[in-house]
C-alpha cells in the first residue's frame, strides 16, 4: 500500500528507518525507546487487543479497496475432502465419496471466475479460507481460468499453510476468527457451502443467522449436496419444534452441481434485509 497524500510532516516509515540507524547504546537498546508502532512486544500486550482487532479489520479492507474488488463469491467447505485423484487415500469411505464436491467446487470457481474476468476481477471474486480440501478446489478453479482469488487463512496450532492456488497478493492471515468471518461476508454476492465439519458449520450458521435476523442482506445461499446436509441436520425437526420458522427454510437452497449453482446466482432477484423475524 502506498500513501501518496501530501503532508508537511515526516512519514512514519521514514522515521522508522531513521530510528534503525542510530548508535547502539544501552539507551537505544531499551524496549522503552522503540517506536510504539514498530514494537512487536508492545503491540502483543493484552491491553492492545482492541488495536489488533482494528488492524486485522483494516489491512485486508484497504488492500481489497485498492484493488477495487467490489464483490466476492464465498466458498465454505471441508479441509479434509480430497481431490478425486487422491480419494483412494481418504481417511473414510464417506470422505472418498465426497471428493466429487471438490470437483464441483473447482468447476464452479471456474464458471464464476470467467464472470469475474469480464469485470476486470472486481466482481464475483472467489473467496475461500485458503486451506486444503474444498478451499483449495475453489482457488484452483480460479487460477485455472486465469483469474484471481482470495484466501483468508487463520493461524492454527498445527499451522495451516495457504494452498498453492491462492493469488499471492490476495492471501491474508488472521489471528481473530471473528474478524476473518467479517471479511468473508462484507463483500459476499453469494455464499456456497460444501460438505464439511465444525468450521464449515460454524461459518454456515453464523451467516444464516445474520440473514435470518435481518443484519445482512439476503444473497444466494447454496448448500451443495442435499443428502449430506439432510443427513447431518434435521431441518424439519427445528421447524416442528418452533425454534425456527417455516420461512427460515427458504433462506437457502440445495444444489448438486456447479452448473445448477451458477444458474441460481445468475437468476437471483436481489432482496433487502428482513425487517422482522417470522414467528417472533
Amino acid at each position: 500500500m502506498n500513501d501518496e497524500r501530501h503532508s508537511i510532516f515526516r512519514d512514519a516509515g521514514r522515521d522508522r528507518r531513521t530510528a534503525e540507524q542510530i548508535p547502539d547504546t544501552p539507551q537505544t537498546r531499551a524496549p522503552s525507546y522503540r517506536l510504539a508502532f514498530a514494537d512487536e512486544a508492545f503491540l502483543c500486550r493484552e491491553e492492545l487487543r482492541p488495536v489488533r482487532l482494528q488492524l486485522e479489520l483494516l489491512k485486508p479492507q484497504l488492500e481489497l479497496d485498492e484493488r477495487q474488488i467490489e464483490s466476492t463469491i464465498v466458498l465454505f467447505g471441508g479441509a479434509r475432502i480430497p481431490a478425486p485423484e487422491h480419494k483412494d487415500g481418504a481417511r473414510t469411505q464417506t470422505l472418498a465419496d465426497l471428493s466429487r464436491f471438490y470437483e464441483e467446487a473447482r468447476l464452479f470457481a471456474q464458471v464464476m471466475t470467467r464472470k469475474s474476468l469480464a469485470t476486470g476481477n472486481r466482481e464475483f471474486v472467489i473467496t475461500t479460507g485458503g486451506g486444503p480440501g474444498v478451499m483449495e478446489a475453489g482457488n484452483r478453479g480460479a487460477e485455472e481460468v486465469g483469474g484471481v482469488s482470495i484466501g483468508l487463512n487463520i493461524v492454527l496450532p498445527h499451522e495451516q499453510a495457504p494452498n498453492a492456488y491462492v493469488t499471492p497478493n490476495l492471501c491474508f492471515n488472521f489471528h481473530y476468527f471473528a474478524i476473518r468471518k467479517m471479511h468473508f461476508l462484507m463483500r459476499a454476492r453469494a455464499i456456497c457451502v460444501f460438505p464439511g465439519g465444525f468450521g464449515t458449520l460454524d461459518e454456515m450458521f453464523e451467516a444464516l443467522t445474520l440473514i435470518q435476523t435481518g443484519r445482512m442482506e439476503r444473497v444466494p445461499f447454496l448448500l451443495f449436496g442435499r443428502e449430506f446436509w439432510e443427513t447431518i441436520i434435521n431441518w424439519e425437526a427445528l421447524q416442528e419444534a418452533g425454534t425456527i420458522s417455516p420461512e427460515d427454510l427458504d433462506l437457502f437452497r440445495f444444489v448438486e452441481s456447479a452448473e445448477e449453482a451458477a444458474h441460481l446466482i445468475e437468476e437471483w432477484d436481489p432482496a433487502p434485509p428482513r425487517s422482522d423475524i417470522p414467528g417472533r
